[in-house]
């Protein structure tokens, strides 16, 4: 064979090589478009001086479509065995939890999702609808049989992030007393969102949000200091009255809340609308302004600091400039709030995730330590729970807020909550990537240590590490197949600030 020839070929197996590898693996962990992007990337290799460009050549692979896409994460398929925790859990509290999510997943017969999981749940919702279990182990195996276990995280980092929700128990008043004096408000008849009726069931809680002035003009919604100062009182707005402000600020910050009156009876708020504003965290504010530290914030902190100063406290709440208005629910005391999804979330058991990434009714098991006895405590949380909420700060591919219920201990738990956890996705069998990456060819063989000593290249002198700088000349060759020396950190310059100096005919330097 030509030497030529025996070049060209050297050159296209040693790049498609290269290129193919990598992927073949960003494939699976990025995602396609992400490969795609990859590959334009390492199209144009650089070839030996003189030679004849190699004819582009077909990848050895063709471009499947990826089962699996969700923006930003990356994923790892895993066995059972591997699902640390999952035999001790109890999954027939899960499969209920499941089940409960799949009765609007059955009545769905509209189009395709357009997220990673689609309509993909409809497959095991359809077998769970026949399958009334009362068996741990029966549930422990329809999970097993159904689903597939995919470690999830956000690009580049190991582990999700959780906090914790709970549903408020408040004293309140249908009239306003003495006692009972800070306002619950429904939505106003005057508050408007684009594309949207004023009568609208659901309103979005991301977005901007309008004031109607007469027929035509829009202004932006009141914000929460307005709103306070009375600005929509006397409406006829009012359908309760709390006692501190603080209760309803976190009844917004929870989403729901429900209200016990004197004699005896009580009413559910759920969320219904916003005003518009972005909902700024008053933790944050405590903790930037060194009031507590970050390592000990909590709801239970921030209720305490608030309660010693009230006037520090209403400016504190003006700072969060997001307003939450409420409707009146009806379910029983024995019912938990309904959650995004449309049905009552199961304490314990029933988390919000990003709706813009995930479909309601996703097991995800979620595992590591958290808070839950005491603030110091480490108990092992290792639980399969489902996606049955949202919420507009929960923002990510393994990112969750878990629901601890209703009253005041379920609050303790889910104020203590800010920590990072292990996230499995399960996803349904059908979309299970690993069948789909075992049909990707294996990339070209790496060309032999021989092949490689007979076309040498000369590696740049600035790739060359100290050591290797030293012991070699300039323009010695280097065989390719060896190890590659990794380039010289680069030194930490801390960049002085230079005098102000007239600009003119100041010498050009070049960088």
């Amino acid at each position: 064979m030509a030497p030529e020839a025996r070049i060209k070929i050297f050159l296209k197996t040693s790049a498609t090589a290269l290129c193919a590898g990598a992927v073949a693996l960003s494939a699976f962990s990025l995602g396609a478009e992400a490969a795609r992007r990859h590959h334009r990337s390492h199209h144009h290799h650089h070839h030996l001086p003189r030679m004849p460009a190699a004819p582009p050549r077909a990848l050895p692979y063709p471009q499947l479509p990826l089962p699996l896409e969700i923006p930003g994460a990356q994923y790892l398929p895993l066995a059972w065995t591997d699902v640390k925790g999952w035999d001790d859990d109890n999954h027939l509290t899960a499969y209920k939890t499941f089940r409960a999510s799949c009765r609007p997943i059955n009545a769905q017969n509209g189009a395709a999702e357009p997220k990673a999981l689609g309509n993909s749940l409809s497959e095991p919702c359809r077998a769970a609808k026949t399958l009334d279990l009362a068996d741990d182990a029966k549930a422990k195996t329809f999970f097993e049989e159904n689903f597939a276990p995919v470690r999830i995280s956000r690009l580049g980092e190991p582990d999700g992030f959780v906090t914790g929700y709970y549903e408020p128990v408040l004293e309140g008043s249908r009239i306003q007393t003495d006692v009972y004096n800070v306002p619950v408000y429904r939505r106003p008849s005057n508050l408007f969102v684009r594309g949207y009726k004023q009568d609208s069931l659901s309103l979005p809680n991301k977005g901007p949000v309008y004031r109607k002035i007469g027929r035509r003009k829009l202004v932006p919604y009141y914000d929460r200091g307005e709103i306070e100062d009375g600005k929509i009182a006397g409406r006829g707005l009012e359908i309760a009255w709390l006692k501190d402000p603080t209760d309803l600020l976190f009844a917004q910050i929870q989403g729901s809340a429900r209200i016990k009156f004197d004699d005896g009876s009580s009413v559910r708020l759920n969320y219904d609308a916003y005003n518009g504003y972005p909902y700024t965290a008053v933790g944050r504010i405590l903790i930037e302004r060194g009031i507590i530290p970050k390592e000990e914030m909590s709801m239970q902190k921030i209720r305490e600091w608030m309660a010693q100063n009230p006037d520090g406290a209403k400016e504190l709440r003006r700072a969060n400039r997001a307003y939450i208005f409420f409707r009146e629910v009806n379910l029983s005391d024995k019912d938990e709030a309904v959650g995004a999804q449309g049905i009552p979330l199961t304490a314990g058991r029933s988390i919000a995730v990003d709706k813009a990434l995930h479909v309601y009714g996703t097991p995800f098991f979620i595992e590591g330590e958290l808070p839950i006895e005491s603030d110091r405590a480490k108990t092992p949380f290792r639980r399969l729970m489902i996606a049955q909420d949202t919420g507009s700060a929960i923002i990510g591919p393994a990112r969750a807020d878990l629901f601890f219920g209703a009253g005041a201990e379920a609050g303790r738990i889910s104020g203590r909550l800010r920590h990072p956890m292990q996230f499995v996705m399960l996803v349904p069998k059908s979309l299970d990537p690993a069948p789909r990456a075992a049909k990707l060819p294996v990339p070209d063989p790496r060309p032999s240590e021989k092949i490689a000593k007979l076309f040498p290249q000369t590696l740049p002198a600035k790739a060359a590490t100290p050591a290797a700088a030293g012991s070699q000349d300039k323009n010695e060759t280097v065989a390719i197949a060896g190890p590659v020396p990794l380039p010289v950190p680069r030194p930490a310059i801390e960049s002085a600030p230079e005098p102000r100096r007239p600009v003119k005919n100041r010498p050009h330097r070049q960088q």
